[in-house]
């Protein structure tokens, strides 16, 4: 058995069912450029089939980005297969198709109206049908904790004599607990005929709490890939966190019997906070190794060992995950070139168009601050760039408020050469800017979650907002916005956000299914 543990990725499919956390293909494709430099194995790039968008992602991260695997998910349908076939084609000898079908008597019988040993021969032949398209199939018996086991080894059996490559034994549900889990492992790989010309996977959703615990019992049982997300974003309560799974592997390696991953682990932080930026998405402070008070001792007892000799109270080099990393800032004075250099530094590479975009908001917030950072830089790329949506700018806006007077906003728009301005009373000086911007465009948004954090230290501190929009009917719409004053990112935050809509309904995207490991 070898002792590599495979990561697989799939922040850009599971992690953005999470409702709010839909990201545009910029954002996509960020991602995907860290998960790169972090040096993940497989990157799930989407559900291709379910709108062009997540099609055009998909195959957009096949043709860009080298060296992981690039996998695309379909259902057990054919349809699903060959859109996944297509976008990955691109990747070559890199491309997988990752497909599932439920298994669980509750969900084949309630859901696809079904009887259980309906489904071996369904996930047979779109097996075989994946295989036309690429050597790497990955087959999910959806629910499998909550399957037969017996039926389970009769399945699997069937599918690895179709052509399947990787079997993955996903928690869907969350049901499972650690000890349950590792017999199950043990179990399938004891009793599937051909087991050790297989990788055993395993996908673990959060609803318990035990996704990182239940990965990690299944490694001692041996699988040999953990599917995960960064900062564990996903549906419900999210899936295994990718950093604690494999931090915990690199840290225990005694007890976990020498595996080894090939994660760059310098990169965990930078990736922990461009994806929460991408998704809109916060990491608690005390989460483990990437939240802000993962390093933090309060205790005088805690203080005084980690001066005398840090190994006292802590067992990971904040260092080894990219803290304590920092770089000189830029200020007012540096040039469009110094800009360019430390964006590519950050891992940003942009057009002429897009640097030019984020040099014009640099040179404004450089104005207002003495020293622009590089998390704030990163802040103005995605505050500059997502306002050419093909959609509308922030050209003014100005605010009047006070204890004793009605908060009203006036707001001023552009989009090309049309320029629009309107002025509207609110509850107060955010909801007057939101609501003039309602006015302007003739629409109505519902504000569901506002969240503000300053970027950086100190008085003159970049403010990112952050918050999340109902448009009607729809799923939940992100938006972001930055700026040193909140009034003003708040607008540039609710603007991003209707930009977004306005880009989707052109895309005709759709909302990502929900069915799914």
């Amino acid at each position: 058995m070898s002792d590599k543990v495979i990561i697989f990725d799939t922040t850009l499919r599971d992690g953005e069912q999470c409702p709010g956390a839909s990201m545009n293909l910029r954002e996509k494709m960020e991602v995907a450029r860290q998960l790169a430099r972090l040096n993940i194995d497989v990157i799930e790039a989407g559900f291709p089939v379910i709108s062009d968008g997540d099609f055009e992602a998909v195959s957009k991260i096949a043709t860009e980005i080298k060296g992981p695997v690039i996998c695309g998910l379909a259902r057990c349908i054919a349809k699903d297969i060959d859109a996944a076939g297509a976008a990955i084609k691109a990747a070559g000898e890199r491309g997988r198709i990752h497909t599932f079908i439920s298994t669980s008597k509750i969900q084949v019988e309630n859901q696809l109206k079904k009887q259980v040993d309906d489904v071996i021969p369904i996930a047979v032949e779109c097996v075989r049908r994946a295989r036309t398209f690429v050597k790497d199939v990955e087959f999910s018996p959806m629910d499998a904790t909550r399957t037969d086991p017996e039926f389970l080894v009769r399945l699997l059996n069937a599918v690895i004599e179709a052509g399947a490559t990787t079997l993955n034994i996903p928690d869907t549900v969350g049901y499972t607990v650690p000890e349950q889990y590792a017999e199950l492992i043990g179990y399938l790989r004891a009793n599937v005929r051909n087991a050790d010309d297989v990788i055993f996977s395993v996908h673990c959703h959060n609803d318990l709490g035990l996704a990182t615990a239940n990965s990690l019992a299944a490694v001692r049982a041996g699988a040999r890939q953990v599917e995960g997300t960064i900062n564990g974003i996903g549906e419900r309560a999210g899936n295994a966190a990718l950093e604690e799974v494999v931090m915990a592997l690199k840290m225990r390696n005694d007890y976990y019997g020498g595996v080894t991953t090939g994660i760059n682990t310098k990169e965990i932080v930078k990736a922990s906070r461009l994806v929460s930026r991408m998704s809109g998405l916060m990491v608690q402070r005390s989460k483990a190794i990437v939240g802000e008070n993962a390093f933090a001792h309060g205790s005088g007892i805690h203080q005084d060992g980690i001066l005398k000799k840090r190994e006292t109270y802590e067992i990971i080099d904040p260092r080894d995950v990219g803290w304590g990393e920092t770089e000189l800032p830029l200020t007012k004075h540096s040039g469009r070139h110094a800009v360019a250099k430390r964006l590519e530094h950050l891992g940003y590479f942009l057009n002429e168009k897009e640097l030019g975009s984020v040099f014009v908001r640099f040179k404004e917030i450089g104005d207002k601050k003495k020293f622009v950072y590089d998390d704030d830089l990163s802040v103005l790329v995605d505050d500059s760039i997502d306002a050419h949506l093909e959609g509308y700018t922030l050209d003014y806006i100005h605010v009047a408020s006070g204890s004793s007077t009605i908060p009203t906003a006036t707001v001023r728009l552009k989009r090309g050469e049309e320029i629009l301005q309107d002025s509207s009373p609110g509850n107060g000086a955010v909801d007057a800017a939101m609501k003039t911007i309602d006015r302007i465009l003739n629409q109505q948004g519902h504000l569901v979650e506002y969240n503000v954090q300053a970027v950086t230290q100190g008085k003159d501190a970049l403010g990112e907002v952050t918050l999340k929009c109902d448009f009607g009917g729809g799923p939940l719409v992100t938006g972001k916005g930055a700026s040193t004053d909140v009034i003003e990112a708040s607008a540039r935050a609710y603007l991003n956000a209707v930009n977004r809509v306005l880009s989707n309904k052109t895309q005709g995207q759709a909302a990502p299914a929900s069915d799914a490991p």
